[in-house]
This record gives C-alpha cells, sequence and structure tokens, in this order.
C-alpha cells in the first residue's frame, strides 16, 4: 500500500481526465489498495485561482473528495512551521506547503514540478 499526496495539477488532471496524467499515476490514484490524500492547501488554492477567473474547476470540492474515496489532510501548525523553515528552492507557497506536509506524514508527493525532488520528499512523477 501507497499513501500518496497529489499536488493540484495532479488532483485536477485526474477529475477532468487529462491526457497529462500518465498510465502509471493514474492506476496508483485507482488502485483501492493506496491511500489518496488531497490537502486543503489544493483546495484553497483552487478556490483563490477559479475565483480569480485562472481555472475552471468544480465547486465542492469536500463533496468531490469523499466521493473519489480519497482522504482529506488538513493543515496544521506544524506542517505551516515545517513549510517556513524548508529552503527557497521553490517559491510558491501552497507547493511549499504540500511539500511540507508529504514530509511530516511521510507521504509520497505525486507532481510533476521540477523543483519538487529538490526536497527531501519521495515523488511519484505524474505524467508517467
Amino acid at each position: 500500500m501507497k499513501r500518496i499526496l497529489l499536488d493540484t495539477h495532479a488532483l485536477l488532471w485526474w477529475l477532468s481526465g487529462d491526457i497529462r496524467l500518465g498510465q502509471d499515476s493514474i492506476e496508483i490514484i485507482a488502485s483501492q489498495d493506496n491511500d489518496i490524500f488531497v490537502s486543503a492547501v489544493s483546495v484553497w488554492e483552487i478556490a483563490i485561482k477559479k475565483k480569480k477567473g485562472l481555472l475552471e474547476a468544480p465547486d465542492d470540492f469536500d463533496a468531490i473528495i469523499i466521493k473519489e474515496g480519497f482522504k482529506h489532510l488538513p493543515i496544521t501548525a506544524y506542517h505551516a512551521q515545517q513549510a517556513g523553515e524548508l529552503e527557497l528552492h521553490h517559491k510558491d507557497p501552497f507547493d511549499r506547503m504540500l511539500v511540507a506536509q508529504a514530509q511530516a506524514e511521510g507521504l509520497i508527493f505525486m507532481t510533476n514540478d521540477i523543483e519538487i525532488p529538490k526536497y527531501n520528499v519521495k515523488v511519484i512523477n505524474a505524467n508517467q
């Protein structure tokens, strides 16, 4: 069993059936043997980008997460502290928080972001 944290784009690709999500990643997400986590950070990021008109996405992510069989990952004070202490390899605060959460919770981070492997976190390339 794998415990996977989806990057925001991987979540959106899964939900929309986007071809950028690779076959291996699709199989990992679809497997009932794996625990797939969606962070409150991703829901927050999507809501902000949607409000700015930068993104089209569904409205009720709480229900979607449950329907997909994914697990909610809340943001804790510990996650916030860890994110603040990360090296500045990545300037995006959403991605830095996701990295901190993956590290703190021992999760594998599914992403195609080339900056993420610079951190001490296990990564699955979402394009594969």
